[in-house]
């Protein structure tokens, strides 16, 4: 994303990667176009960087003997600095009159590690990751790669010159070389089927790109691309392993790994091809000056890409395909204006290259301002944190009664061993069991009250992201098939039969969800019938034994994020009822079907519907009776669930009518006739 070279040796096929590498990450970010894989556009800049940054520090080693680091970071200051700070003061700025004020104090430590680059390491503690939903909200996250490659500029420079000293010669500067690619690479591979965060963000994980960028840059290999016959083939099918990747990967991939070396080596026989005389091969392409004029703004493309389609969505959740238009001319019209006014001044204004302490002063005031500037958004944000807001922040962060009792009831990933947790009355004779993923957890709430009242034996079987039907699913923080999940059902079915309760309650995440693990939509309707052979597997299982099973219809999924959302409306001035979903979208009406059908024809099986508990006719509602129904998507917020518990008890165990439950759900009523929406 930083051009180094001299304008004599300038490379318009390597402007013509960048562009491709920045429309891939925008083209992903903002689904303009099906390309799954355009995130890896980011690994592309890791390897040009490398190469480019290699190159400048081995003429200059060559040339002088050594390196003039103190030089070569004013440089990286004026290039880099400018830019990034006058985005994070926009986005902060921007974020004041959108963000709720508990997302602006957060955020605004997004912005300080931002300004220090060392956001990549934030992310890590904060376990947050890249793909994952909530992701979207963070409007600084796509500043960890330019923490990463910042890194690399400050350690690289230095590593060269001590390879230097260590194996004076091209060859022994080559080999070592080759030893931190391996090393890295085996550690990146490695880490990212255990702890995938750590791969993604961490910079020592992510060296081997620059390394392989570095190594192209060498000499040997650069004068054997000069004479090799068949480098222009070499630079096709280099692109070609780019498209791939970003046709064929995506956010389900278990990225970086082995996967990552695709388009990190289609970059390299881009760029040994490059090298070779004439217009052959990829060049005359990438060339083309409309490659040349992106990639020339790729760098602040890129810090306002992210920005802008985050915000956006906040404001509308389901953008239109010329909504998505108007945000990259937008994305576009900001990223001309920073080129030419703050970029480029700043990066060829005489008085600061005359001299490297002036650079290094000014990136230290750039630097002190960035910081500044988020200390002071989040003092303010935490001033503006109303009793609404914080009651809105709590009941978020509201555990279920399970979890707030034992957090291992509700099992992690790796887990496979049942344990069983118990509630309620612990001596009474009569054994309810609660079976499922966090959906089965979120019940739980009101399930102990009705436990306790009545004297029954609550024991609950739960495991985070796995359903109690019988079918294997992929997880997206495992990157694989979750066949922990398989193992742990299993052993649970066998421990629940031997239990012999009288009821087992089967709570999960609906079909609907399975949508978002596929990558091919003509797979949907196979998923679909592997997940109706494996609720009757499950429930016949159960029912097979002599155990009644209630099966509950899985909650609505609202469009955003309701806890934020409200938070958000509340703090523009806007009614909450804004954040409310049609009914159409929220619930899985289809899926709702094929269950009770399917529970409908086995004995001791009864399908239990509580939609109506959050919404209307029409609309799945945000607020009900002054709480908030969701703490996020789809996970019912605790204190809404414990208003549940009479209506529950009713319709697991006293079979009321659904018109009853209905008449809960709508006790208060505005004049217009909707739920009533005001925070209490």
């Amino acid at each position: 994303m930083s051009a180094v070279a001299a304008s004599k040796s300038f490379r318009p096929d390597i402007e013509g990667l960048r562009a491709l590498a920045v429309s891939g990450v925008i083209a992903y970010h903002f689904g303009l176009t099906s390309l799954p894989g355009g995130f890896v556009g980011v690994d592309i800049f890791f390897v040009i960087s490398g190469y480019l940054i290699t190159r400048h520090l081995q003429q200059e080693i060559t040339k002088h003997g050594t390196v003039n680091l103190w030089t070569f970071y004013a440089r990286r200051a004026r290039r880099l600095l400018p830019a990034s700070l006058f985005v994070i003061l926009t986005t902060l700025l921007v974020g004041y009159f959108i963000l709720a004020p508990s997302e602006q104090q957060l955020y605004s430590k997004g912005a300080l590690f931002a300004s220090t680059y060392l956001i990549n390491l934030w992310l890590i503690r904060w376990s947050l990751d890249y793909f994952a939903v909530d992701a979207t909200n963070n409007p600084f996250i796509h500043f960890w790669s330019l923490s990463v490659e910042e890194q690399f500029y400050l350690a690289w420079p230095v590593l060269l010159l001590l390879f230097t000293r260590i194996r004076p010669g091209k060859h022994g500067v080559l080999l070592l070389m080759v030893a931190v690619a391996a090393i890295s690479f085996a550690l990146c591979a490695w880490l990212t089927t255990v702890s995938q965060p750590w791969a993604f963000y961490f910079s020592p994980f992510r060296a081997w790109e620059f390394a392989l960028g570095g190594l192209a840059s060498m000499a040997l290999l650069d004068n054997w691309a000069k004479r090799f016959p068949y480098s222009p083939a070499m630079g096709w099918l280099g692109l070609a392993l780019i498209a791939v990747t970003y046709l064929r990967v995506s956010e389900q991939s278990a990225f970086p790994g082995f996967i990552a070396l695709v388009p990190a080596m289609g970059t390299v026989m881009v760029l040994l091809s490059g090298v070779h005389q004439g217009l052959s091969g990829p060049k005359a392409i990438l060339a083309v000056k409309p490659l040349q004029w992106v990639g020339k703004l790729s760098y602040s493309l890129y810090l306002w890409h992210w920005p802008v389609i985050v915000y956006a969505t906040m404001v509308m959740p389901e953008l239109t395909s010329v909504q998505r238009i108007l945000l990259l001319v937008l994305t576009l019209a900001l990223s001309i204006f920073s080129y030419h006014f703050v970029e480029n001044p700043i990066r060829r204004n005489a008085w600061l290259m005359a001299g490297t302490r002036r650079s290094l002063g000014f990136a230290a005031l750039l630097t002190m301002t960035g910081i500044t500037a988020a200390y002071a958004s989040a003092t303010l944000a935490k001033h503006n944190i109303s009793p609404q807001q914080q009651m809105i922040v709590e009941t978020a962060e509201r555990p279920s009664v399970v979890r707030e009792t034992d957090g291992s009831c509700v099992l992690d990933l790796e887990t496979v061993k049942p344990k069983p947790c118990v509630f309620g009355t612990p001596s009474s004779n009569e054994t309810v069991v609660l079976f499922g993923d966090s959906h089965a957890d979120h019940w739980s709430t009101p399930l102990v009250d009705i436990a306790k009242k009545d004297s029954i034996r609550l024991v609950t079987y739960m495991k985070t992201s796995c359903r109690a039907t019988r079918i294997t699913t992929r997880d997206s923080r495992l990157r694989r098939d979750y066949t922990e999940c398989d193992d742990w059902r299993e052993l649970a079915i066998k421990e629940i039969i031997a239990m012999k309760p009288r009821m087992v309650i089967i709570s999960q995440l609906s079909m609907i969800h399975l949508a978002d693990q596929i990558g091919d939509p003509s797979e949907y309707p196979a998923r679909k019938k592997e997940w109706a052979q494996g609720i009757r597997s499950t429930i016949e299982a159960l029912s097979n034994a002599g155990i009644n099973v209630v099966f509950l219809r899985d909650v609505p999924t609202h469009m955003s994020y309701v806890d934020k959302c409200v938070a958000r409306a509340l703090w523009q001035g806007r009614d909450p009822s804004i954040c409310d979903t049609p009914r159409a979208a929220a619930a899985d009406d289809g899926g709702a079907q094929i269950e009770k059908g399917i529970i409908s024809n086995i004995k001791n099986a009864r399908y239990v519907d509580l939609t109506d508990l959050f919404c209307s006719q029409t609309l799945c509602h945000a607020v009900i009776n002054g709480k908030l129904t969701f703490r996020d998507r789809h996970h019912i917020a605790t204190p809404y669930a414990e208003s549940l518990a009479a209506p529950l008890e009713r319709a697991i165990f006293k079979q009321t009518t659904a018109h009853t439950m209905k008449a809960h759900a709508i006790t208060e009523k505005r004049p217009e006739g909707g739920i009533a929406t005001r925070l209490q």
